[in-house]
């Protein structure tokens, strides 16, 4: 009897402790993240680290809400202070040259040459800390002329294209935000994200040889496009930086009325997005930050 009133003892104590343990303490009881003791200290230690700008005193590290439960030790350096105004000036260029290639023998005769280029200048002024929003006109030309094409399937499927030529050019203006993270408190390497809404307008004209009679087709253009573009900053001297950018994504409404030799061929409207890398969107420039 003693053996089984001593067993129901321990067994009841065993389910107090186990209650006791699940319970919670306080209905306010808050869970407490601790924090590795190194990280912690860097943290402090880069605080108290300040710059100055004009007649301030900034810190080096710019306060950010820690979303989540961890502390990651990732921190925002200040790159570019507020109040800054940046002048800069990009550029991108692209060329293809194809002479007298063969591929598989279904294409000969290739005589293809066209190239594109834009010039981008912007100025912008820095409303916080790493973020600044600005202006920018854009201009871009491409060509592209094929002198000689053959196709040659079989007996039955065969033809041949010369003397075609395209060119279009365009001009845009809009307004763009940026936001640089800062990659450390030396304030010289540096990314960037970029957004800006451009309104763009242009002609294009498209020559061709159409039943041994040469035609020409002159396309006037209208778009709206959004594009959101990342990129890399240096800062090679205290106030002189090199850039680089790629378009990654946009939106974009575009308008085209086309007349052909003088004959009206009608207006087009399209739409849509643009998810890709692009060889010929990618952006080398220049920055003067004062």
């Amino acid at each position: 009897m003693k053996t089984i009133l001593h067993s129901m003892a321990r067994l009841v104590g065993a389910s107090a402790l186990a209650v006791c343990a699940l319970a919670p303490a306080d209905a306010n009881a808050q869970i407490v993240v601790r924090k590795d003791s190194v990280a912690v200290e860097r943290r402090q230690n880069l605080e108290n680290e300040r710059v100055i700008v004009g007649s301030d005193t900034v810190s080096v590290i710019l306060p950010e809400h820690n979303f989540g439960r961890y502390d990651r030790g990732l921190f925002n350096y200040l790159y570019i202070p507020k109040g800054k105004w940046a002048i800069g000036l990009t550029a991108n260029y692209g060329e293809l040259n194809t002479d007298d290639v063969q591929v598989l023998d279904l294409l000969k005769d290739l005589d293809f040459g066209g190239k594109i280029y834009s010039i981008n200048p912007t100025v912008s002024y820095f409303i916080r800390h790493n973020q600044s929003v600005g202006l920018k006109v854009k201009y871009s030309r491409g060509t592209g002329d094929l002198g000689s094409l053959a196709v040659d399937f079989d007996d039955d499927l065969n033809f041949s294209i010369r003397d075609v030529s395209y060119v279009n050019e365009t001009y845009a203006m809009g307004t763009f935000y940026r936001n640089y993270v800062g990659l450390g408190n030396e304030r010289r390497f540096g990314v960037f994200n970029e957004v800006d809404l451009m309104f763009q307008t242009g002609s294009s004209r498209f020559k061709r040889i159409y039943n041994d009679e040469p035609k020409t087709t002159n396309t006037t253009i209208t778009q709206v496009s959004l594009n959101f573009s990342p990129g890399l900053c240096v800062f090679i001297q205290e106030n002189i930086a090199f850039n680089i950018s790629f378009g990654v994504f946009g939106l974009k409404w575009r308008r085209e009325h086309q007349v052909t030799d003088g004959t009206d061929e009608g207006t087009r409207f399209s739409s849509g997005a643009n998810f890709r890398f692009n060889i010929f969107n990618i952006n080398f420039g220049m920055m003067v930050v004062i």
